[in-house]
């Protein structure tokens, strides 16, 4: 083994799922996959429950919609027993329910079933690097709630003219590399940025940063 391969240990993924043949499908992208390892796939919550906290995965892929427990109060309890763990949620329609409950039990990503093997391994690497993956079209249902809500005060002002780029590209459920390429900057100075609106806005995650940031009064 050379000392770069030594290096880049694989992420370490498990997957919870009730469809087998889906199941099946997401365990080839992962094992096609020299960055990705597949620990361990599970047909319900149950038996994840049961097995996965010594196993300690990097990233855990949930189903939604799984028999008996669901895949949010299964992420609500695993989250608790495994703080580290990145959990993203994966589904076959838009939820808008499940959506934000998912995020609320501590999901940090939220992926359509539907999305192409490309965007899902990147998906893994983004959301264990730290960052909230979302289809566009789960984006655009975040944005259409938090629309709705009443407009708090906001520390916006604050920002620098970067920062609010940042945070706006965060908003549209980017991952950190497309942020990284759309803004021409490296994934060093992304980060600089992001902690600073997060100090800024007094927050602690992507997901309250964005919801600061949809509910921002409307312009003049």
């Amino acid at each position: 083994m050379t000392s770069a391969s030594a290096e880049k240990r694989p992420i370490q993924v498990a997957i919870v799922e009730d469809d087998q043949e889906i199941r099946e499908d997401f365990a080839r992208r992962i094992d096609h996959s020299p960055s990705c390892r597949l620990l361990r796939s599970y047909g319900d919550a149950e038996s994840a429950l049961a097995d996965l906290p010594r196993r300690q995965p990097d990233v855990v892929l949930m189903d939604i919609n799984l028999p008996g427990m669901d895949g949010v109060d299964c992420v609500r309890e695993l989250k608790a027993k495994m703080p580290k763990v990145h959990f993203m949620m994966l589904t076959v329609y838009e939820d808008g329910d499940r959506l934000f409950r998912s995020l609320m039990a501590g999901a940090t990503g939220y992926l359509l079933k539907r999305t192409p093997p490309d965007k899902l391994l990147a998906a893994i690497h983004d959301v264990y690097e730290g960052g909230a993956p979302m289809s566009p079209e789960v984006a655009r249902r975040v944005v259409q709630y938090f629309q709705q809500l009443p407009k708090p005060s906001s520390d916006l002002q604050t920002l620098s003219a970067r920062e609010r780029e940042v945070l706006e590209q965060l908003s549209k459920g980017y991952l950190y590399k497309e942020i990284e390429d759309h803004l021409r900057i490296s994934t060093g100075t992304l980060r600089t940025h992001i902690a600073s609106v997060y100090e800024k806005l007094h927050v602690h995650s992507r997901t309250e940063a964005v919801v600061k940031y949809l509910n921002r009064p409307a312009s003049p």
